[in-house]
């Protein structure tokens, strides 16, 4: 593992006094000076960081912002986080938004380097090789579903040919693995297969991003960079989340797919490049073009052969095939566990789970619960994150008190999920390893209300944050659940809670 640490700072002072105690440490350092530049940085595939040292308050965009964006981007790289506001709550928002540790300036040379000492094993933890199959072409995507089934039928077609390809579905879906899976079959099977996570890049770096840029190009251009385009010229080009693109960039990226040739940011020549194009999103790209988000005469460029990968919930049949497939992965790798078995109740209750994060949220569950399992079987008591989402789940009635905490070696033969108490919102859900799940909703829930005391209509901002408080509450706080119920994105939600002041964890109290 690299013991090469980024400190992002904007004081001179402390970036050069950072500097000297990690070098000291033994360790080789690079600085940068603000955060956009950082997450550039960071959002590169090759870039060789153990760690990070960010400062919380820097102008523009602070260390939260990066944090957050990050960990859209799926980063996994250990970030140490440092300001001079030594508050609860700054170390809470910090620690919410992804960071692994929290030093409050001026940081002793003793603490920084404890701090970077465990980041880096952290580090080296992430890095453990898990076999991947998403290099493997199409037989090494596991699905028994028939909707799976057309996705793989209509990849392999796409395969075979030099179409652009749009990928939609939902966040955590597949849609990469598939493109993998597409260019594996390819005659580009041999070439550079580049991904592009447009949602992350922000805005004014784009264009440098994905065409590149020439040294002394704008203010910072240091260096001569070739962008992704260039990188993937003769192979595969992933732009995913391509529907979070700005116009300006749209133009420039229609350019490329009609005429094949990019214009660097400072070149006076446009260059040729000869890439296959594959984008995803989990937007409705129609709905964007009428909303004037995304070009019309970009979206027909892109959206020749569209493949639409289905959330989890709706290809229930992958599931035990997944779980099967997760577990021999991750049982080989942490510690050398022999995993022989799975409960059936803990299969039942995988498999009725409707997994909002779709096949990223399944993945991360089974690596958490052979972290924790003591013994060769997967039991239902290793899920207790999953079992509490369903809606009226009693920790007590499912016999995980004290005597079936993790551990203790009881295990219920099943899981049920009793009524709410009184007065509580009517949803009751049974799973048994010998019965498909059975849920019974009561139509009865809490209504928003649509007129004043007075007899009036009430202000579509009022029903709206009322609303969203309502979602927030139902769903125990899970925002991507929230998210997806409200139809809205991730980004918007967040947006709407800064605008109404919401507090996420508790949203009948005002945000901080």
């Amino acid at each position: 593992m690299s013991k090469r640490i980024l400190i992002v700072d904007d004081d001179p002072v402390q970036r050069r006094l950072l500097k000297a105690a990690a070098e000291k440490a033994g360790y080789e350092i690079e600085l940068l000076t603000e955060g956009r530049s950082a997450l550039a940085r960071l959002i590169e595939p090759d870039h060789d960081f153990g760690a990070v040292v960010l400062d919380l308050m820097m102008p523009e965009m602070g260390g939260l912002e990066v944090l957050e964006r990050l960990s859209a981007a799926g980063s996994t790289i250990p970030v140490i986080v440092q300001t001079g506001q030594g508050g609860i709550e700054t170390v809470v928002k910090a620690m919410r938004a992804g960071a692994f540790d929290f030093v409050v300036k001026p940081v002793s040379p003793e603490r920084l380097t404890l701090a970077l000492g465990n980041a880096l094993k952290a580090s080296r933890i992430n890095s453990v090789p898990i076999p991947s199959i998403r290099h493997t072409g199409f037989n090494g995507i596991v699905a028994a579903s028939p909707a799976m089934e057309r996705v793989i039928s209509l990849g392999k077609r796409a395969a075979a040919s030099t179409i652009p390809v749009v990928l939609e579905g939902e966040s955590g879906v597949g849609k990469e693995m598939v493109a993998h899976a597409i260019q594996a079959e390819s005659t580009r099977r041999n070439k550079p297969f580049i991904t592009v996570n447009c949602g992350a890049i922000p805005e004014n770096l784009v264009e440098s991003i994905l065409f590149g840029h020439e040294k002394g190009a704008f203010t910072g251009a240091t260096e001569r960079h070739a962008g992704k385009f260039t990188e993937a010229d003769g192979g595969t080009l992933f732009l995913d989340e391509v529907g979070e693109l700005p116009l300006e960039v749209q133009v420039k990226l229609l350019r490329a797919v009609q005429l094949g040739e990019i214009e660097t940011v400072g070149s006076r020549l446009p260059r040729k490049v000869d890439i296959r194009l594959i984008s995803a999103t989990n937007k409705d790209l129609i709905a964007e073009v009428k909303a004037g988000r995304f070009r019309e005469d970009l979206y027909y460029r892109l959206n020749v052969f569209p493949i639409h990968v289905p959330a989890l919930r709706k290809r229930k049949e992958d599931i035990p095939q997944l779980v099967r497939h997760f577990t021999e992965r991750f049982a080989g790798v942490i510690g050398g566990k022999r995993i022989r078995s799975i409960a059936p109740d803990a299969m039942a209750l995988l498999t009725a789970h409707d997994w909002p994060g779709n096949i990223r949220e399944l993945e991360n569950a089974i690596h958490r619960a052979i972290v924790l399992c003591d013994s060769e079987t997967l039991t239902i008591d290793l899920f207790p994150q999953i079992a509490a989402q369903m809606p009226g789940y009693s920790l007590e009635a499912s016999g995980f008190g004290e005597e079936g905490a993790i551990g203790s070696g009881r295990v219920p033969n099943t899981l049920d999920l009793i009524p709410p108490a009184e007065g509580a919102d009517s949803c009751t859900v049974a799973v048994s390893a010998s019965d498909e799940p059975n849920i019974l909703v009561d139509t009865g829930m809490p209504a928003v209300n649509a007129v004043t005391p007075e007899g009036e209509v009430r202000r579509l901002a009022e029903v709206e944050e009322e609303l969203i408080r309502f979602a927030l509450s139902f769903y125990r706080g899970q925002m991507s659940e929230v998210a997806r119920r409200l139809g809205i994105g991730r980004s918007t939600l967040y947006r709407k809670l800064k605008d109404y002041a919401i507090n996420p964890d508790d949203p009948d109290r005002e945000a901080a």
